[in-house]
């Protein structure tokens, strides 16, 4: 089983990402599982706006693309700006809307049987509308959504250090960063033992 972690911070490569880090802690879970684990930082990538998969002129994305199709299991990790995902975050979902347009070989959107999940930091409040807002536009494009597929860190109200500039709330995001990489396996799991069929018509 393969998982694709796609990194939404703002941050370029090689500086370090605390969102990044928050994710490690799913990929070690996963991994613990026999999933093999790919993460790609988008910000290091030519990724333009549109809802095509494929804009040509040395366009990037169609390598994620490969990526999502390759992949049983997604956790989009995106830090919190202005109580929202990055807009890095947010382009990815644009991307990612052409692929409501694509089915398999039996006629399931391409999405069906593929499981994702949410990994949010920020020092700042606003951490679960960020993952109502990816966790709603992965399942709209026809991703499941497992039971408590999310973790998250935030700092609260006001500014305040960075997930790597302190130890608070560490144990709790990393008890259930572990609980989420469960959950995933296991629903990801079952429907390639049971997959779902494609939309009546």
């Amino acid at each position: 089983m393969r998982a694709l972690i796609l990194n939404c911070t703002l941050k370029r490569s090689p500086e370090p990402s605390n969102t990044e880090r928050l994710a490690d802690v799913v990929a070690q879970a996963l991994r613990e599982r026999d999933v093999e684990v790919t993460t790609r930082r988008l910000a290091d990538m030519n990724i333009p706006p549109g809802v095509e998969t494929d804009l040509g002129d040395g366009d990037q994305w169609p390598e994620i693309h490969r990526l999502l199709l390759d992949a049983r299991i997604l956790v989009v990790a995106t830090p919190t700006w202005v109580g929202h995902p990055s807009s890095i975050a947010q382009r990815m979902l644009e991307r990612m809307d052409a692929m409501l347009s694509e089915t398999d070989d039996a006629g399931r959107p391409v999405a069906f049987n593929r499981v994702a999940g949410v990994v949010v930091t920020g020092n700042e409040d606003g951490a679960h509308h960020v993952i109502s807002e990816i966790a709603g536009g992965l399942g709209d494009i026809g991703y499941t959504i497992p039971g408590q597929a999310w973790t998250y860190w935030n700092r609260g109200p006001g500014p305040g250090p960075s997930f790597s500039e302190t130890d608070e709330g560490h144990e709790w995001s990393v008890k259930t960063g572990r609980a989420m990489a469960a959950n995933l396996h296991a629903v990801a799991s079952a429907l390639a033992a049971t997959p779902m069929g494609p939309p009546p018509s």
